[in-house]
């Protein structure tokens, strides 16, 4: 399984991008970047990133820096399915 690129497909999906969201690096920019990333838009995004790879978030588990890059984020998820 290809996590960076399925992290990409649940932040296109989520944030409506269009196709736009594929094409992120590792080192883009996310939170305070992306203008779709609001609040809500996270709580979606951690929905979906549940759903899609069975796993439970907890609320102590994540902050900001979680999301500042999609690096930071395919890391979440991969310590998550580890």
């Amino acid at each position: 399984m290809d996590i960076k690129k399925e992290v990409l497909a649940v932040i296109d999906d989520v944030l409506s991008l269009g196709g736009r969201g594929m094409g992120f690096e590792l080192d883009t920019p996310l939170l305070g970047a992306v203008p779709e990333l609001d609040s809500m838009a996270v709580v979606g995004l951690l929905n979906m990133l549940e759903e899609r790879f069975d796993f439970i978030v907890e609320d102590d588990e994540i902050d900001g820096s979680t999301f500042a890059t999609v690096g930071t984020l395919v890391a979440f998820v991969e310590a998550k399915l580890s």
